[in-house]
């Protein structure tokens, strides 16, 4: 029983460390400016999504206990977005809604992303990356093109990392895109 109780710490305290580097890894500064990524409280929550994506996608078919270690970082990231709020100063009568709300929108890109990953037609992620992570602003096609590729990059770069990498909260990723060609 007690056994239990400290696998479940350690694997909360190893999700929070690796969420840590997928926030660090959202937060560079190439994705708000060669890449255009809105540098906003949504366009920050859309690069965490993102990367957050990114490792739960290569999380998501391995065995046991890499599902409740996926679970605890979803859980990790659910009580980031919810500190982040009060930080900002909404009112605890809404946080619930908003917390629903955007974990209901995380859901959603992870459809999205995930067709776009296994379409054919490429157009179908950059389709996927235009509506979520930029949102509210026309990015440039180039700008577009670079993260696609960034985003099919890290899949393969996450899935060639052996998942007790990530159990242990570690995880590599390559640098983001800083020259995005202009069409």
């Amino acid at each position: 029983m007690l056994s239990k109780l400290f696998t479940r710490h350690r694997r909360e305290r190893q999700a929070a460390e690796l969420y840590v580097k997928l926030v660090e890894q959202a937060r560079s500064p190439a994705f708000y400016t060669a890449c255009g990524v809105p540098d906003t409280l949504d366009g920050r929550f859309e690069a965490v999504a993102l990367h957050a994506f990114l490792v739960l996608h290569r999380l998501k078919r391995e065995a046991p206990p890499a599902p409740d270690f996926a679970q605890a970082l979803f859980d990790h990231m659910v009580s980031d977005m919810d500190l982040s709020l009060r930080e900002i100063g909404v009112t605890d009568f809404s946080i619930g809604k908003k917390v629903k709300a955007m974990g209901r929108g995380f859901y959603g890109r992870v459809v999205a992303y995930d067709h776009g990953l296994a379409a054919d037609d490429p157009a179908e992620l950059e389709a996927a990356l235009r509506r979520n992570l930029y949102g509210t602003v026309e990015p440039g096609a180039g700008q577009v093109r670079a993260v696609a590729a960034y985003l099919r990059r890290e899949v393969a770069g996450l899935a060639a990392q052996p998942v007790s990498a990530f159990l242990a909260g570690e995880v590599r990723f390559g640098p983001a895109p800083d020259m995005v060609e202009a069409a």
